[in-house]
């Protein structure tokens, strides 16, 4: 698999949660959170998307995907553990759910509470993104690519992005790692 954005080609193993390989004894012994993405580069080992991305960033350091000002690297970072714990986190109880069980067996509740946080988030977002094309110093970087996966599942989220969120959307939804990565409706 090509990483695009970083012209670098990886090997990819697909792992289907559907059949919960993620939650077998081998990926476990990878990965004892169970969750995905994992990077395993010789023997070193390394989960969470936010890990693997700087990692990446910093073996392949062209082209940047991070501002070289200081105060740039920090906002990049601000943004990506904003979309950890404000959109991210929130999705477990909402993409899996929406995905692949049928309605009656949702949790509204918690679906709902996990929606307004991330309701919320957008908004906080859209007044950032007002006027810009990018999250940080208006160039695309690390912080606009963690929230790729996410935007994806808008539709599904049954979520309206604020104007500025939507246009920015659909701009990280059209560069072709995006487009090279969808996933399956």
């Amino acid at each position: 698999m090509q990483v695009l954005e970083k012209g670098v080609s990886i090997d990819e193993v697909v792992v289907d949660m559907v059949k919960r390989e993620h939650k077998s004894d081998a990926y476990r012994a990878l990965n004892p959170y169970g969750r995905v993405p994992t990077l395993v580069d010789g023997d070193f080992v390394l989960f969470e998307s936010s890990a693997i991305m700087e990692y990446l960033e910093r073996v392949f350091p062209a082209p940047p995907l991070v501002p070289p000002s200081a105060q740039g690297r920090a906002q990049v970072s601000m943004h990506i553990k904003l979309c950890d714990l404000e959109f991210g986190a929130q999705t477990g109880a909402l993409i899996f759910p929406r995905r692949f069980l049928p309605r009656e067996r949702w949790n509204l509740p918690v679906q709902q509470a996990a929606l307004d946080v991330i309701a919320k988030h957008l908004e906080v977002l859209d007044r950032q993104l007002a006027g810009k094309q990018y999250l940080v110093e208006d160039r695309y970087s690390l912080a606009d690519l963690a929230y790729t996966p996410f935007i994806e599942f808008l539709g599904l989220l049954e979520l309206v992005a604020p104007s500025h969120v939507a246009a920015w959307a659909e701009r990280l939804s059209a560069r072709p790692s995006a487009l090279a990565t969808r996933p399956n409706a």
